[in-house]
């Protein structure tokens, strides 16, 4: 009876560590305006993928390709625009590389007390001192905005004002807490943050958003990591996306 009980424990160890040894965690590096979208798709996505650990790493796009430049064990990277993806353009593999959403520059202020802006030319105005943007140098949203104000020649103008943000959430934090009197950051950043923040105004003037994802070549997990593309851009993903105010590509 003993040897029997032993012979189960000993069957079940082997079974729980075969299990482990056969989880993969797949690594994917996003830009940080996918943070919720992406967080809610890792329990449906490894579900239908038994074993698989999805580990998502959310920075600006500009850092996250210094990080794959440097060497980081990534196997699917996605860019909130096309020029960072460019770079990485000997890093991924080419086939992959595909565009799956979009979204929206917009003009945000503090929903508490915040000024009444109705176009970025308001920025102007002598009630407006401080503006978050992401940084051009590396975060797509500076460049998108940085575009836009430059078409309507309003960027040198303001420059004075700008307080640089290194993502995205950085600059909607910045404006969430008041500590500027207004932003620029996505559509999607904005409506996460519903009774912190509201949108003053929908921002033309630059190249569409587009996000494109794409597998790295170094990827030991080509196969889940094309896997969770298909997802991405499958009808449970996009339904996903939308949920969060992203649009199609």
């Amino acid at each position: 009876m003993i040897f029997r009980i032993r012979l189960a424990i000993a069957t079940l160890l082997f079974l729980f560590l075969a299990a482990s040894a056969q989880a993969a965690d797949l690594v994917v590096s996003a830009a940080a305006s996918l943070t919720n979208a992406f967080g809610e798709m890792k329990a449906p996505f490894e579900k239908a993928h038994p074993g698989t650990n999805v580990v998502f790493n959310f920075a600006a796009s500009g850092p996250l390709l210094k990080q794959i430049e440097q060497g980081a064990p990534v196997d699917v990277f996605a860019s909130a625009d096309q020029e960072t993806m460019d770079k990485a353009a000997s890093f991924i593999v080419p086939s992959s590389r595909v565009n799956f959403v979009g979204n929206v520059l917009v003009l945000i202020v503090p929903a508490q007390d915040g000024l009444t802006l109705n176009s970025p030319s308001d920025l102007k105005k002598d009630t407006v001192n401080r503006i978050a943007i992401g940084n051009p140098e590396s975060v797509p949203v500076g460049r998108y905005t940085k575009a836009a104000l430059t078409a309507a020649g309003l960027y040198e103008a303001l420059a004075p004002k700008f307080v640089l943000a290194e993502s995205v959430t950085q600059a909607l934090d910045y404006v969430a807490r008041g500590e500027v009197q207004a932003g620029f950051v996505y559509a999607t950043d904005a409506a996460s943050r519903q009774g912190k923040v509201k949108t003053a105004a929908e921002v033309t003037g630059h190249k569409p958003i587009i996000y494109p994802v794409a597998l790295l070549e170094s990827s030991g997990n080509k196969e889940l990591g094309q896997a969770f593309i298909d997802y991405i851009r499958g009808a449970e993903g996009q339904a996903i996306l939308t949920t969060f105010g992203f649009k199609k590509p």
